[in-house]
């Protein structure tokens, strides 16, 4: 059974910015302030913007020329081969779920601050629930759902920092002197953060209406992006002491209470509620798409692949995604490492983007009369420029934290394991399925209860 085409430019958009638009990139655009002199973060925030456009682009070619579910994992198994592929889009998987352990640990610290009396897990299990529900609902409304959210927490984020902004006069501290270019650099590494996720649209371009909208989408949500996290961060640090904000979990509180008192923390609790619930919502939505498209190909276990009939949603994929989040999230909030995630993240983001890069010239070499309604213009200018520039973040990312470096090498040997040991069994089982159901027509033509359902 096949997913159903229903989702428009609009939904592209918000979902792609709302996979980025979390608690925890406060956390990150904080980071990011505290690497430079002055009020000069929108700087490193831009050239974030700017290379993630890039990496957009490429992105954009490659969902052109392979418009599917499986999104990384078969560009890059085209690109390369089928056992790279698979160890790094299971990483990323991974780590896009730990980004949601994270999240969680931003939430729970907001609302305690404003519920002192209701426990942070309740709350997360209460958003990923809810998130859940309207998954297995249908593709639509959870859509629906993301638009309103997405949309009005960008709105309140632009009021927001005009706000603070009109407070000090418009006037700032050195918004055009970032300091050396080591700490440039490791901002513009952490910056990434803030847009990670963003191409995790791409598993749904088997249910947009046409597979063209996937790039737009991507490049319109990373532009909107960078405007509002730039203005976000420089009212942040001209209105708050960055000593308080460096040093809270939950930094948007703390700018909240400075720039409006009580009202202020009031607002502040409904953005980030509204935060959270679009990073659950539009992780639920994709990664649960690539969940079912890996078992539909027969890297995961095929239970994960099967469709509702009545609201055409892959229910087990989006069942397993919850469990998961939702162990994430315990994990993160005994622990208390949520800024390793936030790292690695950045981290994993920088690889992929690389390999992004070189997956284009890969392609564009082995099938250059390949036909893709979207090429990334300049030839080989902006590829290149992508792989090598994001491979050089990476490699800053991990040796500025060397947890980073090591929780990444862990991954890679887990999936690298999985991918050896696993996959092979899971591929075996189904050929050795697949004559049985083969041949079971055939032997029992006349049995209606013998035909296997779907």
């Amino acid at each position: 059974m096949k997913l159903k085409r229903v989702l428009t430019l609009r939904t592209i958009v918000s979902t792609s910015a709302g996979l980025t638009l979390a608690s925890s990139s406060f956390i990150a655009a904080v980071q990011v302030a505290g690497f430079l002199a002055g009020d000069s973060a929108w700087i490193a925030i831009l050239i974030g913007g700017l290379l993630c456009l890039a990496g957009a682009a490429c992105f954009s070619e490659l969902n052109g020329r392979l418009p599917s579910a499986a999104g990384i994992r078969l560009y890059f198994s085209r690109a390369f081969n089928d056992r790279l592929a698979l160890v790094v889009s299971l990483l990323y998987m991974a780590v896009i779920m730990g980004v949601v352990g994270a999240e969680s640990y931003v939430l729970g610290n907001v609302l305690t601050m404003a519920v002192p009396a209701v426990s942070p897990l309740v709350w997360i299990v209460i958003m990923l629930v809810a998130a859940t529900l309207l998954n297995l609902r249908g593709i639509k409304i959870a859509g629906a759902f993301q638009d309103i959210i997405t949309y009005g927490l960008i709105v309140s984020l632009l009021v927001l920092s005009f706000l603070a902004l009109n407070r000090v006069g418009f006037h700032l501290t050195t918004p055009l002197s970032p300091g050396g270019a080591g700490n440039l650099i490791s901002a513009v590494a952490v910056g990434v953060f803030l847009y990670v996720g963003f191409e995790w649209v791409t598993p749904l371009a088997e249910e947009v209406t046409d597979s063209r909208l996937i790039s737009r989408g991507m490049l319109l949500a990373v532009g909107i992006l960078s405007v509002v996290y730039a203005l976000f961060t420089v009212a942040m640090t001209a209105t708050a002491p960055r000593t308080e904000l460096l040093a809270s979990p939950a930094p948007q509180m703390v700018f909240a209470r400075h720039l409006l008192g009580e009202p202020g923390v009031i607002w502040m609790v409904a953005v980030s509620l509204a935060a959270s619930a679009t990073t659950f919502n539009a992780g639920l939505i994709s990664v649960s798409r690539f969940v079912y498209a890996s078992a539909r190909e027969h890297v995961l276990p095929p239970v994960f692949s099967r469709v509702s009939t009545i609201f055409f949603t892959p229910w087990v994929a989006i069942a397993g995604v919850f469990a998961v989040g939702l162990s994430v999230s315990l994990a993160v909030v005994l622990t208390r490492h949520y800024l390793v995630l936030v790292n690695l993240a950045a981290a994993m983001e920088s690889i992929v983007y690389a390999l992004a890069g070189l997956a284009v010239l890969r392609l564009r070499k082995k099938n250059p009369a390949a036909h893709s309604p979207y090429r990334v213009r300049g030839g080989m200018f902006i590829p290149v420029m992508t792989a090598l520039v994001f491979a050089g973040l990476a490699v800053a990312v991990a040796l500025t934290n060397i947890w980073v470096g090591g929780y990444l090498l862990a991954g890679v040997l887990l999936s690298w394991w999985y991918v050896s040991y696993v996959v092979p069994r899971i591929k075996q089982k189904y050929q050795v399925r697949r004559p049985a159901r083969r041949r079971r027509p055939a032997a029992e033509p006349s049995d209606p209860a013998g035909c296997e359902k779907t």
